[in-house]
């Protein structure tokens, strides 16, 4: 079990099918850390009718791409709506930023000024064959995005949504084809990201690996190095467990 001791705002990059969903999922219960997912706050803004949300719609109905600076709004709205724009805070963002623009908009406009940067970027590295069969055995609930794995995550009664129980479906980009052509898009795009996190000081790591498994297992203990400590908790202290040091939580309340 781990646990923070020092404000982590943390981000992870990955290509189509390299898990970057799950690893995400499973920092924040490990270590309790709330997150934002760009792609969610859009779709409740449009669904509320917000001023973004209608900007947002009319663009993405023309089938044209978020302008940087729109999705930069988007997020940042966010950070401020829950006061996490803090150095105190901590938080993981789930697919923003994508670009250098943005992140360099998200730099110089919110974080910075707020002091609260960026201090772990994670760039996920996994061998194509490895993401090609992840995205071929994908399933998805989409009112909730919910992801299912028929390999290593199926759902409890096939072809239905765990908490809706509502059908799952493929999505309609999952196959080989579409999938090198969103890989080549995706290192277009981020190449120049990762680049811009390089020369951020000691923010960017990268971590490699086949299966989520064993990502996760280095992700975690990377976190741990830089953020928290370890509770043992084979041994007994009268307290369900030996503490190998001071822990604490980051409360962004």
């Amino acid at each position: 079990m781990s646990r923070l001791l020092r404000p982590a705002r943390m981000l992870l990059l990955g290509p189509p099918g390299s898990g970057k969903g799950t690893q995400t999922e499973r920092l924040r219960k490990q270590f309790e850390i709330p997150g934002i997912s760009s792609g969610d706050i859009l779709r409740r803004h449009i669904k509320d009718g917000t001023e973004i949300g209608q900007l947002a719609s009319s663009i993405i109905n023309q089938g044209k791409l978020l302008p940087d600076d729109l999705m930069t709004k988007v997020v940042a709205s966010e950070l401020r709506r829950r006061h996490w724009l803090s150095p105190s805070t901590s938080w993981l963002l789930d697919g923003f930023p994508r670009t250098q623009a943005q992140a360099e908009m998200l730099d110089a406009q919110e974080l910075g000024p707020a002091n609260a940067g960026m201090n772990l970027v994670v760039e996920l590295q996994v061998p194509e064959d490895a993401m090609l069969d992840r995205i071929a055995n994908r399933l998805v609930h989409v009112p909730s995005g919910r992801v299912y794995n028929l390999t290593y995550n199926p759902p409890k009664v096939p072809g239905r949504d765990d908490v809706t129980g509502e059908p799952l479906s493929q999505r309609p980009d999952d196959d080989p084809a579409v999938f090198r052509k969103r890989l080549n898009e995706y290192r277009a795009s981020t190449e120049p990201l990762v680049e811009y996190y390089k020369n951020s000081g000691d923010v960017l790591w990268s971590v490699a690996g086949e299966t989520s498994d064993v990502i996760y297992a280095q992700l975690e203990r990377e976190v741990v190095r830089r953020f928290g400590e370890s509770v043992d908790e084979s041994a007994d202290n009268g307290f369900g467990g030996c503490w190998s040091g001071r822990l604490a939580f980051v409360n962004n309340n």
